[in-house]
């Protein structure tokens, strides 16, 4: 009897929500970054535990939007909490719930979502300091559990598995066994470049950029070429991006292709490109023409 379970992963920005999803799957799938607002769009993993297939949908930080792109991430969280079997709301090891998680709570009273609290980062703090945490959270919802975990160290993880095995259904499941996201190819090697971008560079620079993979070609002998289009939104950030005689740009497309490498298990060739598209963050066209769509 295969049994399916369609979760929602929510929380803050910087909660470790890629982290935790990746950690689930297995591999990496989500872009992971000290900076916030890192997900931009929502992700599908796909988990397999015996007859059960988790498909979860790792969302980005739900946060007060300041662009049109925010708007349509914030946007991209509301809805994918209706509608699912389940959700899991992450929340740091800290007494405190802030108006992110207020927002998020009311949205799951909204929705009467069933929900599982996970307190993240637990490798961080003393473990009493956990009980305070717990209290707190279980006098504003009624969620299914409360869990502490580790996305960072595996800590508390089967036990979060087998919460969410409370929340499969019997059905088919919705992808082959062997599939671990739907992304497209082009697309995961596209966050993987941007992900380098987040890592190299300070400040707002690297949110205001996007990645578009123009040219995906498989050579004979097995090598991948690619082509990667670095947008940014100044004259001045380009210059920033590309650095002086070029090192800059040297150093995020050598450790892109490493990554890039490893998921797609051959070599590859990268080419990288930097353009400039001004203030495309506000700009509904060009939300749309990088893949930021609403309907």
């Amino acid at each position: 009897m295969t049994k399916s379970a369609m979760i929602t992963v929510c929380g803050r920005p910087n909660v470790g929500k890629s982290t935790l999803t990746n950690a689930l799957v297995g591999e990496k799938i989500a872009i992971v970054s000290d900076k916030p607002q890192t997900t931009r769009n929502r992700i599908t993993a796909i988990v397999s535990r015996g007859e059960t297939q988790f498909v979860l949908l790792d969302t980005p930080g739900f946060h007060k939007p300041r662009t049109r792109l925010g708007d349509y991430m914030v946007n991209v969280v509301r809805e994918s909490v209706a509608d699912v079997d389940a959700v899991l709301l992450l929340v740091e090891p800290v007494a405190a719930v802030g108006p992110q998680e207020q927002a998020l709570i009311e949205r799951l009273r909204e929705t009467e979502a069933p929900a599982i609290l996970v307190i993240n980062k637990i490798d961080t703090v003393d473990k009493p300091r956990l009980l305070e945490v717990m209290a707190l959270y279980a006098q504003q919802y009624e969620f299914a559990a409360i869990l502490p975990v580790s996305a960072k160290t595996g800590e508390g993880l089967d036990e979060l598995l087998d919460e969410m095995e409370s929340f499969a259904v019997e059905s088919p499941h919705y992808f082959p066994d062997d599939m671990i996201t739907d992304q497209p190819e082009r697309q995961i090697c596209a966050e993987l470049v941007r992900e380098k971008l987040l890592k190299c560079l300070d400040k707002e620079i690297p949110h205001g950029t996007a990645v578009e993979i123009t040219r995906f070609t498989e050579r004979e002998d097995g090598v991948v070429e690619i082509e990667a289009t670095i947008y940014c939104e100044k004259d001045s950030h380009k210059g920033i991006i590309i650095g002086k005689k070029g090192a800059m740009l040297k150093k995020i497309g050598e450790l892109s292709r490493t990554d890039i490498e490893d998921f797609l298990g051959t070599k590859v060739y990268l080419q990288t490109w930097v353009k400039v598209k001004e203030n495309w963050r506000d700009s509904l066209a060009q939300l749309r023409n990088f893949g930021y769509r609403n309907d």
